[in-house]
Parts: C-alpha cells; structure tokens; sequence
C-alpha cells in the first residue's frame, strides 16, 4: 500500500524512481482506507535525505500511511531552507490537538552537549509527554533514544572513547516479543555517535525489556510500556551511502575517525602479519590528530612506515609517501625481494 505525502515532496519523485507507492493529498481522499497516521519529529540537520530514508523505510508495509513532519520552533534549521520547512513542516501547536497511531523522533548531531542546553530540549520533552497520551507507539532513534531514557528514567548517557561508528553484529534477545518478528538471529546494523547510555543501567531499569544488543556497540534495541515505547541507539534508517558519506564529511573536517572494530594501530599489526609479503609491506602512513611524540612512537611501532599530524600539508603528505616507495624500491633492487617483512618495514621508516 502507498504513503500519503504532500504531491510536491523533493523525496516523492525518488520514491516514485525507485518504485515505490507514494500517492499524493487529491488521490489519497479517494481511497475507502482509514491510513495509518505516522507523525516524523525530523531533529536531523539534512531534513530531505533523512526524509527519503524514512520513507524507504515505511514503504515496506502493506498499509497506507499519512505521513506529517514536525519541525522544532524553537531551533532555526541551518542546514534545510526556510520554504522547505514551511512547505512540508507543522509545529507542535499545530498538532497536539491531534492523535497519532505512531510518531518517530530522529536523532540529532548535539550528543556531545548536555541535555538541558540543547535550545529546543524543553518542547522536545513537552512532545515527549504529549506523546503518552496522543500517540499508540513512539520510536526514538539514537539521541532521541537517549534523550527520551533520560527524561523518562532518568538515565545518563556517558561519552565513548572514540566515535562508534560503522557496521556492527547483533543478536536477538527476546525472540517472542513481536516486535523482533522476522529479525535474524544476528543481523548487522549501523551506528553513528559519540555517547551511549550503558546497558547495565538499561538492564537495571525494570520498565525496559532489552530486544537486541551487541557486545562492540552495546544496547541497540528495547521497549517499555508494552511498546508504546521503542528505543533504537543506533541508525536502521540508514541507506547504504549514508555512513560513507558521514566518513567523507568528518574527514573533511580534519576530525580523527577511527575505523570500526580495528584502529588505525590494529589495523597495521594485521596488515603486517599477512602472509602474502607484498601485501605485508604496502606502504602505510598515519594521519592523526595525535600529534604528541609518543603517538609518533605507536605508529611506528604498529609496523607504519611514518606519522602525519592533522590538519594535513599535502606536499608533506606526498613528499612522505615519495621517499617509503623510493626506499622500497631501492631495498628490492638490493635484495631482490620484499624478503622478510619485519626488515622491509624497518629499513623503510619515516620519521
């Protein structure tokens, strides 16, 4: 069955490339179906892409949905146009004489400040607790699912050591709550954030029951109030481009992102152990936002071949990797081969 959108919705046309059922507000009237009222709290800053994410996302269901999107009156959107958001976008005064069979509150790029100083933290919680008495079920996605464990249970998120971030595994807890129907046992699924709330204070919270969690990236699904709540901390949403260009833009602004699972440091230890020594020795050059000594030690240390400081000089970058494959090639020249890689790396260190 279709989504009920406005007819001229940036995403409707996409929607309708990829093949999927959007109708609009004249054909929808002439439909005997009671829709689905689903209302989409956007808190993300690029509100078109996360806009057809949803919607992808909706479309997998056989009922007819009448999708409206809220925006917050109290934050003034940098990143989407003002005619955008008056074209497709209702305030809180304009719904909450309204009810809902679902709502879906996205997350938000402020996790690293505290709750109460995000500018529209108090009609945020306001919509929170209108929601227990004028929506059927809520999902709360990433730091929304923070935001609403620590408004409604009090719960802290806590900051991580370094962005999760990627493609992590996870595995069904409580197969016959309906909610996890048709989930795999261990399935794969996204995260994107610098905080979380632990998984013991999720566990310590009897109103909670715990879905699916992870052993790298911690609680990912739960629910309370018999699903009237769901919290997801991470990004089902997601397209398969999404992370990657979420990986561009922080390198783009010179921010030090990790790989998910392995570090850079990991990464080159297993790299080096290969067995294949040409692969062993490719080249490898850090670039980091640690600029310290000892982090220049670690590097090379790990089996790289140098340690580049961000933000980065792409002359050094390049006068660097210049002189590793002038050195590589006058090591094969003498022994013929990469030989041994502990003494091809070695003899082909930048300091």
């Amino acid at each position: 069955m279709p989504i009920k959108v406005q007819g001229d919705l940036p995403a409707k046309e996409i929607l309708e490339r990829e093949n999927i059922f959007v109708m609009d507000e004249n054909r929808a009237m002439h439909q005997d179906i009671r829709p689905i009222q689903i209302l989409i709290v956007n808190l993300m800053p690029l509100k078109e892409e996360t806009e057809l994410q949803l919607l992808r996302s909706l479309s997998n269901t056989p009922l007819q949905i009448d999708v409206t999107f809220l925006t917050m009156n109290s934050h003034e959107s940098k990143n989407t146009s003002t005619s955008h958001l008056n074209k497709f976008y209702l305030h809180f005064k304009d719904v909450k004489e309204n009810k809902y069979d679902g709502m879906i509150v996205t997350g938000a790029p402020v996790e690293n400040m505290e709750f109460e100083e995000v500018d529209y933290w108090k009609e945020i919680t306001e919509i929170m607790d209108w929601s227990e008495t004028h929506v059927t079920s809520t999902i709360f996605l990433c730091w929304a699912a923070q935001a609403s464990l620590y408004h409604f249970y009090g719960l802290k998120k806590r900051q991580l050591p370094q962005k999760m971030f990627g493609l992590f595994w996870h595995r069904v807890l409580n197969r016959k709550i309906p909610l996890v129907r048709g989930f795999d046992d261990v399935f794969l699924a996204p995260h994107s954030r610098h905080t979380e709330v632990s998984i013991d204070d999720i566990r310590a919270t009897k109103e909670i029951t715990i879905l699916a969690e992870s052993d790298e990236a911690g609680f990912f699904l739960g629910m309370a109030d018999g699903g009237r709540k769901i919290f997801i901390m991470g990004h089902p949403e997601y397209d398969r481009v999404t992370l990657d260009g979420e990986y561009k833009r922080d390198l783009g602004k010179g921010m030090d992102i990790q790989m998910p699972k392995m570090n850079g440091y990991k990464a080159t230890q297993a790299i080096r152990r290969l067995p294949d020594k040409e692969k062993a020795c490719i080249p490898i050059i850090a670039m980091t936002a640690n600029a310290f000594e000892e982090d220049k030690r670690d590097a090379i240390a790990a089996g790289m071949n140098g340690h580049i400081a961000k933000p980065i000089q792409v002359d050094k970058l390049l006068s660097i990797l210049s002189e590793v494959i002038r050195r590589q090639s006058l090591y094969r020249l003498k022994n013929g081969t990469m030989g041994k890689t502990d003494d091809a790396f070695t003899d082909n260190v930048i300091y």
